[in-house]
């Protein structure tokens, strides 16, 4: 171990600070702690120089991995390149320095800004009007299906209280609909992994409010049924739902409105840009079709005759489903980045995406096993290693690229497959990336048979080696030391 691969806690010495501060000045006029809350023992923090907590943390900050760094080829979530100008006008002072309570005559350049991206969005997804508010993706979901909700009690439709979602879907689509009080009933996939239609209609009746889908789904493949699912699920009486996290391939190229979705969320901090590694900050506005635009959630953002901006309500909202207007940062990189593209560069986004994983896809399904052949959107999934002799496993392949320096797609989603492996490239990746990796996981491949242990026991380069995670994530080891007689 290098000296500075210790933990800070091993560089402290007793007596050692980087500075003090001064003492202050009004002393006299603080008022005492109760004993009830106030520490018994000092904390135990340590004693470290200015020079060695700057070398700690920079060290720390090597060892991360981000797409700035290297190749980030994680299916469903486009963790794509964010543009060092999206930065620069996010941390602009006159958009960083707002505070949320402002008046509204003082922060117009703001509001500006959220209304012509709700417009940019309703205009590249065919959705009439959408709210900015929703904090993520799944708090996105959730406040589409409030919408849904909204629009079926306002005209007194309350038995509609079911949900279909089919079982290839997100996670986040069956746990956000429980989260709104819906019954979750399941749809079938057929053998090609698309929607099973004929599974689907036993379940449509008066119960239904909706139906949750992604288009194209979580194997990458473009329902090509959905007009027909759309004319069944609205003859039911039910509403459409786009789950907009795999919204990367069809920019400026197909429209969730033109389907016949009624509602949709969009992943601002995947599709446009603003990568969330380490859980956050997110952005997932909710679009909705004309008929719909009432039940959004306020405050909303609306101009006067003069061209002044403010804010207002509606009765039929659906709520208030954050404290402000929403993750403004992440709202900035957006509006910058659909901007930069403009109408004819954002539609080159979603066909160069698809062309990185079909080329990637047909370069490795030799090597790994392709559960369903044929054109795939942004994203496809492998089963495992065509060769499975060697037991040698999807977690095993994944633990074996980190020594390459190549971050891990997802595996073991969708669950249809027993070693998915989910690779996503984004259009931002060269091809000289994309064959780099392609090489990369064809070696794996090769190891695998030839010297299967090196991949069992991988990594064996990165600063931690293999974990024991079922341990990790349910006994997590937070602190350094055992320091229960702190108080």
């Amino acid at each position: 171990m290098k000296y500075y691969d210790k933990l800070i806690f091993d560089l402290s010495r007793d007596g050692r600070q980087g500075y003090s501060l001064p003492s202050y000045r009004w002393e006299s006029s603080s008022k005492d702690i109760p004993s009830g809350l106030s520490r018994q023992k000092a904390p135990a923090l340590p004693q470290v120089s200015e020079l060695d907590v700057v070398r700690h943390y920079t060290n720390l900050s090597q060892m991360n991995f981000g797409v700035d760094s290297g190749f980030y080829p994680l299916g469903s979530c486009t963790m794509k390149y964010n543009p060092k100008i999206n930065e620069e006008i996010a941390s602009h002072p006159g958009f960083s320095g707002l505070h949320p309570m402002q008046p509204a005559c003082t922060v117009q350049g703001a509001l500006r800004v959220y209304k012509e991206l709700s417009e940019a969005l309703s205009a590249i997804t065919g959705m009439a009007r959408f709210t900015l508010n929703p904090f993520a993706g799944a708090h996105g979901e959730l406040t589409g299906l409030m919408v849904i909700r909204q629009y079926h009690m306002s005209r007194g439709d309350i038995a509609r209280t079911r949900i279909i979602v089919p079982d290839s879907a997100h996670g986040t689509n069956p746990a956000s609909a429980a989260v709104c009080g819906l019954e979750i009933v399941q749809v079938k996939s057929k053998e090609n992994g698309l929607v099973d239609v004929e599974d689907l209609k036993p379940l449509l009746d008066e119960t239904i409010a909706g139906i949750m889908m992604t288009n194209p789904n979580t194997l990458g493949l473009f329902e090509k049924d959905i007009k027909e699912i759309a004319s069944l699920v609205h003859e039911c009486g039910g509403l459409l739902y786009y789950d907009g996290a795999n919204m990367n391939p069809l920019l400026g190229v197909v429209r969730p409105g033109d389907m016949g979705f009624d509602v949709m969320h969009l992943n601002l901090h995947k599709t446009f840009s603003t990568p969330h590694g380490g859980g956050g900050p997110g952005a997932g506005p909710v679009g909705v079709a004309a008929h719909l635009a009432s039940c959004l959630p306020v405050p909303r953002v609306s101009e006067d005759e003069d061209g002044t901006l403010y804010l207002d309500g509606c009765d039929d909202a659906c709520g208030m489903i954050s404290g402000f207007m929403g993750n403004f940062g992440v709202l900035l990189r957006a509006y910058a980045y659909i901007l930069m593209l403009g109408r004819q560069n954002v539609r080159m986004a979603g066909p160069l995406s698809v062309l990185g994983a079909n080329y990637i896809k047909e370069s490795l399904k030799d090597c790994f096993e392709l559960p369903i052949p044929g054109i795939c959107k942004h994203e496809f999934v492998f089963d495992g290693l065509r060769d499975k002799s060697t037991d040698v496993t999807t977690l095993d392949v994944a633990k074996r690229l980190l020594d390459y320096g190549f971050h891990a797609p997802t595996i073991y989603f969708p669950l249809l497959f027993h070693q998915a492996i989910m690779i996503e490239p984004t259009e931002t990746e060269s091809k000289e990336t994309l064959d780099g990796f392609i090489d990369i996981m064809k070696k794996i491949a090769a190891e695998a048979l030839e010297d299967p242990q090196s991949l069992k026991t991988a990594p064996h380069t990165t600063p931690v080696r293999r974990l024991d995670e079922t341990t990790a994530a349910r006994q997590p080891v937070l602190r350094y030391k055992d320091m229960s007689d702190i108080s």
